[in-house]
């Protein structure tokens, strides 16, 4: 049986060109950056490099560009040291209630030690309102933290109308760009943002690295401490092979992002368009424009979304949902339910994200597949069948 891989946002395989790239640190080219004799220095060089395409993906220098191990790591760095650092001056930072929970939790976290959290509301398209966020700063905001595109339904925010807030009221201005990275347009300067989170793996490079980008000037905390790595900001002896692929897979990201975009909408817009015209009952959750070129997020009424997933892994189709089981959770996806869908229909909601191996076959099939697995499991259901009856 083929498979067809449909959850791109979850993570990426790597890249062939990044994989060739990243093999001679393994054995040959070992060294430990620190050290002084040619094996380090040959690893320091190569440590650079991937800085310098990091920071060229995102308009950034190389020297704010600081290397941890995931996205989830540069989120609580970002947050808990603005805040340790900035403790003095005030207590209160802003977030949104859509945030991926490496923010949600380090929020909660510092709200037990004495910080105060604003979680703004979104409309039903995941956006939040600019006018909430100016009504929400007072004298002890500290930072600002709202992602750049939400990792379930994929609405783009209003990054740089958000950085000009945070300049206007001398706030720094942390985003989770995780899933935006490769996959849109970043300038950190001309969106004004301070801090910025990444990852590796969700543009086809390795799993256990990322970045923060701090931008120069800003104080911040040390995440860990202990030798002088990262300049003394993020001790611990670099993953030299997951960096050096990182910075590959920016590399290839940064020469291919616009023809990316353009094919990866191309096939998504498909996707959604046959997905609505062939089930009724259905929703598309997001912005239909402002949003990430791979994500179609829909909610499917009259249905589980476990249900969904496992009889579309059937057929070789691998996808995510934010339906409770996927979770370990009784409850469906906060994002959903802070977009005001109903727990039911939340419950039924199916995501498909779709990257550079996605071919337009894979398109066709989910879309002639997935409205026989709907009506399979509409049958099971006394509700569906009573609402079908009114209906006629």
């Amino acid at each position: 049986m083929e498979r067809r891989y449909f959850d791109y946002a979850a993570t990426t395989p790597v890249d062939p060109g990044v994989l060739e790239e990243m093999l001679p640190y393994f054995k040959d080219s070992f060294g430990n950056p620190s050290s002084i004799y040619s094996y380090g220095r040959e690893a320091k060089k190569a440590v650079e490099e991937a800085r310098s395409k990091i920071a060229n993906l995102i308009g950034a220098d190389s020297k704010e560009i600081f290397f941890t191990a995931g996205g989830s790591e540069a989120d609580n760095w970002a947050i808990k040291g603005i805040a340790m650092k900035l403790k003095d001056k005030g207590n209160h930072i802003i977030t949104s209630k859509i945030e991926h929970h490496a923010v949600l939790h380090v929020c909660q976290y510092l709200e037990k030690h004495g910080f105060e959290v604003t979680y703004l509301p979104v409309d039903e398209n995941g956006f939040i309102n600019l006018k909430d966020l100016k009504n929400s700063i007072t004298n002890k905001t500290i930072l600002i933290s709202i992602m750049f595109a939400n990792n379930e339904i994929g609405t783009i925010q209003p990054v740089k109308e958000i950085g000009e807030i945070a300049k206007e009221h001398n706030i720094y201005f942390h985003t989770d760009a995780v899933q935006a990275l490769g996959n849109t347009k970043i300038n950190v300067n001309d969106m004004n943002i301070d801090l910025m989170s990444m990852s590796s793996h969700k543009i086809y490079g390795p799993k256990g690295v990322g970045a923060l980008y701090i931008k120069k000037g800003v104080k911040i905390d040390p995440f860990i401490h202990g030798g002088a790595q990262e300049r003394r900001k993020r001790a611990g002896t670099e993953n030299v092979p997951g960096i050096v692929g990182f910075g590959k897979a920016a590399e290839i990201a940064s020469n291919s992002l616009e023809e990316h975009i353009k094919r990866t909408v191309k096939l998504r817009d498909k996707l959604i368009t046959g997905i609505l015209e062939n089930i009724d009952y259905v929703r598309l959750n997001g912005d239909p424009i402002k949003r990430l070129p791979g994500n179609v997020n829909v909610s499917i009424e009259f249905v589980e979304g476990e249900a969904l997933l496992l009889n579309l892994d059937m057929i070789g189709v691998s996808a995510s949902s934010g339906s409770a089981c996927t979770s370990g959770s009784l409850d469906p996806s906060h994002v959903l339910l802070a977009i005001g869908l109903p727990h039911e229909i939340a419950h039924g909601s199916l995501r498909l994200t779709i990257g550079r191996y996605t071919k337009e076959k894979d398109i066709d099939y989910v879309i002639e597949e997935l409205p026989k697995i709907v009506d399979k499991l509409r049958a099971m259901s006394p509700l569906y069948e009573k609402v079908k009856g009114g209906d006629k």
